[in-house]
């Protein structure tokens, strides 16, 4: 057994010694980053001093450590891909990277990850990046910590944030993303995590993905993006105690969920937006303690949804709380808070003791006939919907909540 340790302590110690650490910058004898790396073995940290390198495309195809200090700048002078790994085991950390080139051709970004897994970026700014991180074909990875800032006007001259593709196990957590395409976009990516990002002002989404399964999204803040949130074609997807706010405009969600099953919605936030949630078939989805307020439409729910059940939910303040496109009704509302509610409490159990249908004749009407919005607040509107109440004809029958609660569920 001594001679064992004695072993594993000696092979401990060759492995340490043997990681070495190569210095990049004026004062050093490697001037360049790519200097840097070539000189590099495995194992070993590029330790980068401030400065502005401009290197063209940086391309890491062995396990090292790439460290900024003090934010050294790796410029793309518009026209290439500023950092580009073929290998597993590296991590990138404390780098601005700017100009990023620009193509319709290639997904060239500030960092691209291709075909590789145990990958770190960390701590690093991306500015006027074309996509900012780009990771295909990964796996166990974490991207954490970083700010991406684009600056293109147009979907068509912008990529996305940070975009994974055909990946798995993948940790993404305390990023803020702005101006790009979509915040974060993922495709065929599963078993992943998404937690305390940021993603605000995007050109189209703050979050979209598709065809990913089993992927958790938790405590994240998507603000102002121009269409919101997408969530398509994917199963088992739990959103936890995400805020979804100001997204606003004709098209506009604050989260999309299309051909979706078995997820779950509970503790997220819903604050103006035009529309908080439409869902479009959207099957077993149990949606608890979640927050609708000051939206124009809290929840539209296609008639080809099943099974989603509505439970302890607050709607607050909103213009229509709900709103669907046909009779057929497959869904469970119950005990939600709704500020709407006119009923009674006899027997003092906070549960009111007559129904309440969400639905008003009004928002049918405004949804076969926007233009009827020019009659909101009006005596009228509020006639058609006290007639409704009282004699049904209109609004699904069965789109109730026979069981609301008289305060705030939470």
């Amino acid at each position: 057994m001594k001679y064992l340790a004695s072993m594993i302590v000696a092979l401990f110690i060759a492995v340490s010694v043997s990681a070495g650490i190569i210095r990049v910058g004026s004062k050093h004898t490697h001037k360049t980053v790519r200097a840097g790396i070539n000189a590099a073995a495995a194992g070993d940290t590029v330790s980068v001093d401030q400065g502005h390198y401009r290197e063209r495309n940086l391309v890491i195809n062995k396990r090292i450590t790439l460290k900024g200090n003090n934010q050294p700048i790796l410029d793309g002078e518009s026209k290439y891909e500023i950092i580009s790994v073929f290998t597993s085991g590296v991590t990138i950390e404390g780098f601005k990277l700017i100009h990023s080139g620009v193509s319709s051709l290639e997904d060239l970004s500030g960092i691209k990850v291709s075909n590789s897994s145990n990958v770190t970026i960390r701590n690093n700014i991306l500015e006027d990046t074309f996509f900012g991180i780009y990771i295909q074909n990964g796996s166990n990875s974490r991207i954490i910590n970083n700010q991406l800032r684009g600056t293109s006007l147009e979907e068509q001259r912008s990529g996305n944030g940070i975009h994974c593709w055909k990946s798995e196990n993948m940790h993404i957590a305390r990023n803020s993303i702005s101006g790009h395409r979509d915040g974060i976009y993922f495709e065929f990516v599963k078993n992943s995590v998404i937690l305390k990002n940021t993603a605000a002002n995007n050109l189209r989404y703050g979050l979209h993905f598709m065809f990913s399964n089993d992927d958790s999204y938790l405590d994240n803040v998507f603000r102002n993006n121009g269409s919101g949130v997408s969530v398509m074609y994917s199963k088992r997807i739990k959103m936890l105690s995400n805020h979804f706010e100001e997204n606003w405009g004709d098209a506009a969600y604050g989260i999309l969920l299309k051909e979706i099953s078995d997820g779950t919605m509970e503790g997220n936030y819903f604050t103006k937006n035009t529309s908080a949630i439409y869902m479009e078939g959207a099957n077993r989805i149990s949606m608890k303690q979640n927050t609708f307020k000051d939206n124009g439409w809290a929840l539209k729910i296609q008639a080809n949804c099943m099974d989603v059940v509505l439970e302890r939910n607050n709607f607050i303040g909103n213009t229509f709380d709900v709103g669907t496109n046909g009779s057929l009704v497959l869904n469970t509302f119950r005990n939600n808070y709704w500020d709407k509610y006119e009923g009674y409490d006899l027997n003092k159990d906070k549960i009111g003791d007559i129904p309440f249908r969400p639905v008003s004749m009004y928002s049918v009407i405004v949804e076969k006939f926007p233009v009827a919005m020019i009659l909101f607040r009006t005596f009228i509107t509020t006639l058609l919907d006290k007639t409704e109440k009282i004699l049904p004809s209109l609004t699904p029958e069965n789109l109730k909540d026979n069981e609301p609660l008289m305060h705030r569920a939470f």
